[in-house]
């Protein structure tokens, strides 16, 4: 897929607000309880040279919340943002240190409900290099990239199971070299590539 495919395809797609997705597609009745928190990350797709890649980020043992666990750059809306949008490219800053002049945001993917009590929009970008990334030591353990084309193969969303509260849980995982890409971050991914295979662009 080359970027005016996947600009294409993000842009038409229109996310269905009738079908929630989140930890309870792969697990019914799991679904959060009481209020939602907004919130967004961005799904960063970097131009390189040799193939679009996508940044994560890696989140210190010493958190509070989902400790040593690989995500998207964000987090909740502050009173301050006036879209999605926004709250991904503030977030993305203040974490790794990417500047929104070099981000060019496409599209969204579907909104993504998590457990945990949060609403995700996640707002997918074009990242224009070269750029700096300068992490927050507090929120970024790590920041990396992953070959798009990798992440796009459906042979690599593999569909794994743990216990958890004394219940099975199923979620997708993309192990890459070492790395462990698993729960509402690879279910965007899932996402992700529904929209830029299906005729409809992901929307039934």
């Amino acid at each position: 897929m080359d970027q005016n495919y996947i600009r294409n395809k993000i842009a038409a797609h229109k996310p269905n607000t009738e079908v929630v997705r989140g930890d309870h597609n792969l697990n019914p009745g799991m679904d959060p309880n009481g209020p939602l928190t907004p919130a967004a990350v961005l799904v960063p797709l970097i131009l390189r040279a040799d193939g679009i890649t996508i940044l994560f980020t890696q989140r210190p043992l010493t958190m509070a919340r989902h400790p040593g666990q690989i995500s998207f750059p964000g987090g909740h809306v502050d009173d301050v943002d006036i879209s999605a949008e926004a709250t991904a490219l503030r977030e993305t800053e203040e974490e790794v240190g990417l500047s929104a002049r070099h981000i060019e945001p496409i599209g969204r993917l579907d909104t993504y409900v998590i457990r945990t009590g949060y609403s995700v929009t996640p707002v997918v970008g074009i990242v224009h290099p070269p750029f700096e990334i300068k992490p927050d030591a507090h929120e970024v353990d790590e920041v990396f990239e992953v070959p798009f084309s990798f992440l796009m193969d459906p042979t690599n969303h593999e569909r794994h199971s743990r216990n958890f509260e004394g219940l099975k849980r199923e979620f997708y995982a993309l192990p890459y070299e070492g790395r462990y890409i698993w729960g509402a971050t690879a279910g965007m991914i899932v996402n992700l590539h529904t929209i830029l295979t299906s005729p409809s662009g992901g929307s039934e």
